[in-house]
């Protein structure tokens, strides 16, 4: 990993079910996530690749892809 590269949250996307995000930087005057779904792959055996992600106080919802999640200078994991 180069010095100038965020540093990454380690995940597992089978794992994430209902876990805690802070947004680094508020996104439409949202800080507090949930993920409340890991959508599961269309093809058997295929990988996770999108999570619907809740925000707390509002109660919108968005689907993204989980490995945005890793970003550690977009997301935080908890709330802070």
């Amino acid at each position: 990993m180069s010095s100038l590269s965020a540093p990454m949250n380690p995940l597992n996307p089978k794992k994430l079910l209902l876990s805690k995000w802070t947004a680094v930087t508020p996104v439409a005057r949202q800080k507090h996530f949930l993920v409340i779904s890991v959508l599961e792959p269309e093809l058997p055996g295929g990988k996770v690749e999108w999570i619907e992600l809740q925000a707390v106080h509002s109660g919108a919802s968005s689907r993204m892809a989980w490995r945005a999640l890793k970003d550690s200078s977009h997301w935080l994991q908890g709330w802070r």
